[in-house]
């Protein structure tokens, strides 16, 4: 029951086996999940008022990052979205669109069920805070919050799962849901890798920019011929979670052509980050991510038989047998 990030409306990168540019597709789908977490609903309600209370209290768990255990709702709910900052962190401010990674619990309110947790997992939740993508409650809770917080929220039907529920938690479409989110972090068109710069000394190589302000980093490509062997080497190595073959990330990339130099795909350039499976992109993508720690850049220098061979996308400008060079942030595991 692993929850994975429902992503409506991520721009497609063209490492993606569908790859074709196309802005408005998904990205890649990864694994369906089983669990009833704060996934989207149809819900299309005003912004809702927000209030203090009435909440429930913590009475175990009481830690930043701890399972939390939460009394049963006293009374009638509020109407409205009640939020209150348990714990204040000091990190970076999370805004609406933003990813966020978060330890969550919830459970309805009228009989303290826990329907859906995090922390049993041992795997925070790694979602868009965008409409189509969460539940509104979340989205309007946790905008402004800052990494390091804890908020614990109530938030009634309208901004939850509507009049529908969610049979599949044994949530009635008449519950106020209790959420408790410890937010871990949060990554926006902005964020770069985070960790310690790797000499680049081989003059075969493209060598990548070091920059981590945001901006794309340069890739200047050598003129010699193309390596036709995969070449996956941290130019920043982070000191987060390795990835594995089935991982999902969630990254910052730029692509450009081995033979021009020039740019064919970038996150940057579209100021979104992007998702997707590794077992759902390009081979040397996979390949080439597999092992690298959460935190770093990559470069990944993808012979044509790893990539798109004699099959391209159409209008990626992308010719037959190209070798194609990436910068990779990867800023996290999904």
């Amino acid at each position: 029951m692993r929850r994975r990030s429902v992503l409506l409306a991520v721009p497609a990168g063209l490492v993606t086996l569908a790859g074709c540019g196309d802005e408005k597709s998904d990205t890649a789908k990864t694994k369906p999940s089983t669990s009833p977490s704060p996934s989207a609903s149809t819900s299309s309600a005003p912004p809702p008022k927000i209030v203090d209370g009435p909440l429930p209290a913590i009475t175990a768990g009481t830690k930043f990052d701890e399972k939390p255990t939460v009394a049963k709702g006293s009374g009638a709910p509020s109407k409205d979205l009640a939020v209150k900052t348990v714990i204040a962190g000091s990190g970076k401010t999370v805004a609406e669109n933003d990813y966020i990674q978060a330890n969550y619990l919830g459970q309805v309110w009228d009989t303290a069920k826990v329907f859906d947790n995090s922390y049993d997992r041992k795997t925070p939740l790694i979602i868009q805070l965008s409409q189509g993508s969460i539940i509104d409650g979340w989205r309007y809770a946790l905008a402004g919050k800052k990494a390091g917080s804890r908020v614990l929220m109530s938030v009634p039907p309208t901004w939850g799962y509507g009049k529908q529920g969610n049979t599949q938690a044994g949530i009635k479409g008449t519950d106020t849901l209790v959420f408790v989110v410890d937010i871990q972090n949060t990554f926006n068109a902005k964020s770069s890798a985070q960790g310690k710069d790797v000499a680049q000394g081989d003059a075969k190589l493209p060598k990548v920019g070091t920059n981590t302000d945001g901006k794309a980093p340069s890739i200047d490509v050598p003129k010699t011929a193309a390596p036709t062997k995969l070449v996956a080497n941290y130019v920043i190595e982070g000191d987060g979670e390795e990835v594995k073959a089935d991982s999902s990330v969630l990254v910052q990339y730029k692509g450009v052509l081995w033979d021009t130099g020039k740019e064919f795909d970038s996150t940057y350039s579209r100021s979104a980050l992007t998702s997707f499976s590794l077992q759902q992109v390009v081979k040397g993508w996979s390949q080439g991510l597999t092992g690298k720690k959460v935190g770093s850049r990559v470069l990944i220098v993808v012979p044509p038989k790893l990539g798109y061979g004699d099959n391209p996308p159409s209008g990626s400008g992308i010719k037959k047998d190209s070798t194609l060079v990436f910068s990779v942030d990867i800023l996290a595991k999904m």
